[in-house]
């Protein structure tokens, strides 16, 4: 098999993981213009963002050579979980015989679960599965570390791009040195150290301006489709702290008995949302509140335009905004999305929050 994913967030946790397991992999190209066109023109005009990208994702990496396609499934109300059946039918049509396995969760459907498990698992033993998994899970948790610690640091570095540069070349190295859980801390040891290194500006503790960013997780993760805001936030001058990454996706879909609770943050949101809708709308209201109770100045709230779970959450978020006295931004993303107009409404933002502060410390 040769096997390609989703693009999202990163790309080398997905590719670790078939290839520590012995398979060929196609990593699909950074999704640029020419994806977004791709899936555009293949989509149904109906469909959200993601949808598209990941489309045109797929098309490219078939073009390259794949023939599997790896990719898990949704559930509840969002359409996300239709995209693999949608996907499929249309990659048919354009002539690609791709293979789909799809994980969706192992309590909806056990026997596929572990169908696709087997698929995947090849000649490998049991012992060797569960040790990839492992590191593959912990270099996750590894880059998830530098990735947060880049996006708190960025905004205070006195030679713009340092951080994304040493980022960069540690996750890189990642693609030709991470085989063992010992390669993933040495790799993690070393990046902390660089990033530690890095010069930095000295600012008074009352000027820092700290905001979360929620939303859909695709264009939360995904910096290639919005706009590259945490590092867009960072040279504003601004902490960011997103409220998705793959590692936080993985605790929260495991078994309770294996997981980290998002609990507080599931309890927070019952007072605007009862009950699920799809998507991760009660993780992102509950993110909101979550936010302000550790001091943050304001939050960004990040949607694919049309999105069914997020329209919802973008018609309660005025109400958290009072209710809890935080400012919140929402942007609406799409392939048609004016990024000079996105990136003025990200800087009065930003201004706001800043004057603000300033009167309360005067």
């Amino acid at each position: 098999m040769k096997i390609t994913f989703p693009y999202m967030g990163s790309p080398i946790v997905y590719y670790k993981i078939f290839e520590l397991l012995g398979h060929d992999v196609i990593e699909p190209p950074r999704p640029s213009q020419h994806t977004i066109q791709l899936g555009v023109k293949y989509s149904p005009e109906f469909a959200c963002f993601p949808y598209k990208v990941i489309l045109g994702s797929y098309i490219e990496a078939l073009e390259l050579g794949a023939d599997t396609i790896v990719t898990a499934g949704g559930n509840g109300p969002c359409r996300a979980g239709f995209y693999n059946e949608v996907h499929r039918r249309t990659l048919q049509s354009l002539g690609y015989n791709a293979n789909i396995i799809v994980f969706d969760s192992a309590f909806e459907d056990p026997r596929l679960f572990w169908h696709n498990i087997q698929m995947l698992k090849g000649n490998n033993s049991w012992a060797k599965v569960a040790r990839v998994v492992y590191t593959v899970y912990r270099l996750a948790q590894a880059i998830d570390d530098l990735q947060k610690m880049v996006e708190i640091k960025r905004a205070y570095e006195l030679k713009r791009g340092s951080f994304t540069k040493v980022l960069d070349q540690i996750t890189q190295r990642c693609y030709k040195e991470v085989k063992t859980l010992q390669d993933v801390k040495q790799l993690h040891r070393e990046g902390l150290t660089m990033l530690q290194a890095i010069p930095l500006k000295e600012i008074p503790e009352s000027q820092k301006i700290r905001i979360g960013i929620v939303g859909e997780i695709f264009v939360v993760m995904e910096s290639s489709i919005n706009m590259n805001i945490a590092e867009v936030m960072g040279d504003l001058g601004c902490e960011v702290s997103r409220s998705m990454c793959i590692s936080t996706w993985v605790d929260h879909n495991l078994p309770r008995f294996l997981g980290k609770s998002n609990k507080a943050i599931l309890k927070a949101s019952k007072q605007y949302m009862e009950i699920p809708i799809g998507g991760h709308e009660i993780e992102n209201v509950g993110g909101i509140i979550d936010y302000k109770k550790k001091g943050y100045d304001g939050i960004i709230h990040l949607m694919p335009f049309a999105c069914l779970p997020e329209l919802v959450t973008q018609s309660i978020v005025p109400q958290i905004s009072r209710d809890h006295k935080i400012p919140v931004l929402t942007l609406a993303l799409d392939e048609q999305s004016g990024i000079a107009n996105n990136l003025t409404r990200i800087e009065a933002f930003v201004e706001l929050l800043r004057t603000k502060k300033i009167q309360m410390t005067v």
